[in-house]
């Protein structure tokens, strides 16, 4: 008997080594209109969230417009790197494939980038069709309403559900969705002071590999 009836895995930064290319396509695209960011503190301080919600709090800061087409330039410049850099998560493959448990992925990408990073490191036919974007849902994260979405598709009670989530934003969003959540720290993006950051808001553990989420699961 399984400890929960549904696993709900983020996607960047959990399954795939995502968020790094992420973060230093968001931080050249600031820089180069004149906002100074690293990829460490666009990690810091938005992994997790959807485009929207960065755009709208650096706008906030940055006080003009942003130029024409500047997010998609930006989508542009990630999905180039989705074909020829991005990796899965060591051990995304053997867990996806050795879970018991029922499972699906709850992220704030868009369904096509989600699709294509799954389909690039071949996880894809592993976990479809129980994919969901926040695109689907009216907030994202750290609201907790895509966790509570995947959760009714899935027909799972939420208290009976675990998240696996690398980003703050995350961890709050299924914290405030009433689920378990175990908070990872093995992506390329992590830095010092990751797992305490996940640890502050709430995640009851944190690993930073993907080899030790099945005993905490099943």
């Amino acid at each position: 008997m399984t400890k929960f009836d549904l696993v709900i895995f983020d996607c960047d930064g959990v399954l795939l080594d995502s968020e790094i290319i992420a973060c230093r396509a968001d931080a050249e695209a600031f820089t180069g209109i004149g906002y100074e960011i690293t990829p460490e503190e666009v990690s810091m301080r938005f992994a997790g969230m959807p485009d929207e919600a960065v755009d709208a709090a650096l706008a906030t800061e940055i006080g003009k417009p942003f130029p024409a087409n500047f997010r998609a330039k930006i989508k542009s410049a990630v999905i180039e790197k989705y074909r020829t850099e991005l990796q899965p998560i060591c051990g995304a493959e053997t867990l996806l494939t050795s879970l018991k448990t029922a499972k699906c992925i709850a992220s704030s990408a868009s369904p096509a980038k989600l699709a294509l990073g799954l389909i690039e490191t071949e996880l894809y036919e592993l976990v479809y069709p129980n994919i969901f974007s926040t695109r689907l849902v009216e907030r994202g994260k750290p609201h907790p309403d895509i966790f509570l979405y995947a959760a009714e598709k899935m027909e799972a009670s939420p208290s009976n559900c675990i998240v696996i989530e690398d980003s703050v934003a995350g961890v709050t969003a299924a914290k405030s969705a009433g689920m378990t959540c175990i908070g990872f720290s093995g992506g390329s993006h992590c830095t010092n002071g990751h797992s305490q950051r996940l640890f502050d808001v709430g995640a009851e553990s944190v690993v930073d590999r993907l080899e030790a989420v099945l005993s905490l699961v099943e």
